[in-house]
């Protein structure tokens, strides 16, 4: 069984989720193309962190960071390998797209690497979809943007089923 709760980036196990989820990064883009917040960052900038546990275990994490009502962005999505291809990853962007629509929040977006196609394919099976650069993003060739928009659809109503930054 899976379990998702909200707490801190700044606890232990959210700690090793991101840490595991930036050197994951780290092999597959150059600095310059990871813009993923650290801890500190996640913690400065108000980010809603939620931490997926499948038998007590640390399985995975996602953030959210609201931007005003028009769009909250995915930040520090990860499943670690051994949970992966559990529904771990559509728990954990179900649980994010709640928390933004009790916010009354019009849409979801994200920004990620080309070398994820798993990841991809997760986040065009729940209804995302690619949007050119927003919010403090330029065009970068190893990135993708998509967006997910939350008003067109009753709450709850998750269309489909990871690593975001």
């Amino acid at each position: 069984m899976v379990t998702i709760a909200q707490e801190r980036p700044d606890t232990p196990d959210a700690i090793a989720l991101v840490t595991e989820l930036e050197t994951y990064l780290s092999t597959l883009y150059p600095p310059e193309s990871r813009h993923g917040f650290s801890v500190a960052a996640l913690v400065a900038q108000g980010v809603d962190f939620f931490v997926a546990r499948q038998a007590g275990r640390a399985a995975g994490c996602a953030g959210v960071l609201c931007v005003g009502r028009d769009y909250a962005e995915v930040k520090r999505m990860y499943v670690r390998p051994a949970y992966r291809g559990q529904g771990i990853g559509r728990h954990l962007l179900q649980r994010l797209e709640a928390h933004a629509v009790a916010r009354d929040i019009r849409a979801l977006r994200l920004e990620m690497g080309i070398a994820q196609p798993e990841a991809q394919r997760l986040y065009e099976r729940f209804g995302f979809r690619p949007i050119p650069p927003f919010g403090p993003y330029t065009f970068d060739p190893l990135c993708l943007y998509y967006e997910k928009r939350l008003d067109d659809a009753p709450a709850g109503n998750a269309r489909g089923g990871a690593a975001g930054r």
